[in-house]
């Protein structure tokens, strides 16, 4: 995957949505900002997820790391390679470091980034 190909949500998520499937994950500026990647609390497989929510926990050598769903869905698949290797976020947070599937509900992500947004928005962004 590209970077172009996905949408970024204002708390560093990204989605990409193949037909009612979508994966997710977290951003190359956010796993840089988080530090080295210590632990993935994966969600369940089967666990409902609402847009906006909490899905999922990442813990770094700095603090943990809330990570919200972009879409309302239900998770249909994890990336157990995470729990074996949690820097795989910080080494490939697109193509390896993907969190989790799901089979969305609500596919609206008009409210989501493009990746010139994204770029724009992390520019202005206060630390």
């Amino acid at each position: 995957m590209k970077p172009e190909e996905l949408k970024y949500t204002k708390t560093h998520e990204w989605i990409k949505i193949d037909g009612d499937v979508a994966t997710v994950g977290v951003s190359d500026h956010a796993q840089h900002e988080m530090g080295d990647i210590v632990f993935v609390d994966l969600p369940k497989v089967g666990a409902k997820l609402e847009k906006g929510k909490q899905a999922c926990v990442v813990e770094s050598v700095k603090s943990a790391f809330d990570i919200y769903s972009p879409v309302s869905g239900e998770v249909s698949e994890v990336n157990n390679k995470l729990s074996e290797d949690p820097a795989l976020l910080n080494q490939s947070p697109i193509d390896n470091g993907w969190i989790y599937k799901m089979k969305v509900s609500n596919a609206d992500v008009s409210d989501l980034m493009d990746f010139k947004a994204y770029q724009e928005f992390i520019k202005t962004e206060v630390h």
